[in-house]
């Protein structure tokens, strides 16, 4: 079981059903309390300045980009993929994290900050990395945290062709195991490679209704602690 860490003393009041962007607060900190209860009142943290540096701001996408069950899409050729590739969860965490934050990646916000602050949830157990392994060498992954019946993804790399898209195939069916429609993967924003697996868009209010559904169930056995 996840442990759960001291409380945070940072309280959100913000009103996120009328605000008007996606950054919806500015500061706190990154200590697990504050991350915790930041997911569970749907934000998320990535920095303002450049390369995600400080400010921290906190988002809650409207729409909000969701994997839900029934919705995966798998193509011949992903399925073809697949075969190839053996699916690991916690097996490189750390390592994820470490190419996902790699500086030379278009769009890169993945500071040491942010790596320390997730390593330690991983170190509680509320963090999670799913991997796409081939041949004994780490290809792909994706990493987030468990929280009930919500995985939150927080991003994803591959060294070979599809191997983020099985790691993605391979939480889902992690996730979606027990057929609870309740159950949903955050993606924080659509984009077209995640379209294509399947991921839609749901606008903030429906999202956050969704979320109080979630959060109250069981994590599913494999990402549970």
């Amino acid at each position: 079981m996840p442990i759960e860490p001291p409380s945070s003393p940072w309280k959100l009041d913000l009103d996120q059903a009328t605000a008007q962007d996606d950054l919806v607060g500015i500061g706190a900190d990154l200590e697990p309390g504050t991350l915790l209860m930041a997911y569970r009142a749907g934000l998320f943290p990535m920095g303002l300045g450049e390369g995600g540096t400080a400010p921290m701001g906190w988002w809650s996408p409207d729409p909000r980009g969701l994997l839900l069950p029934g919705h995966l899409r798998i193509s011949r050729s992903l399925r073809r993929s697949l075969r190839h590739f053996e699916i690991r969860v916690d097996a490189a965490f750390p390592q994820v994290v470490a190419r996902c934050a790699d500086p030379s990646r278009d769009g890169c916000w993945i500071t040491p900050e942010i790596t320390a602050a997730y390593l330690r949830l991983h170190e509680l157990g509320w963090a999670h990395s799913v991997e796409a392994w081939r041949g004994g060498e780490l290809l792909g992954g994706l990493y987030g945290l468990a929280l009930g019946g919500l995985f939150a993804g927080e991003s994803m790399f591959h060294d070979a062709t599809d191997a983020s898209k099985c790691a993605l195939v391979g939480l889902a069916h992690l996730m979606f195991a027990d057929g609870d429609p309740r159950r949903m993967i955050d993606v924080q924003w659509a984009t077209p490679h995640l379209s294509s697996l399947g991921v839609t868009q749901l606008p903030r209010d429906d999202y956050l209704a969704r979320l109080g559904r979630a959060l109250p169930l069981p994590a599913p056995a494999g990402l549970d602690g």
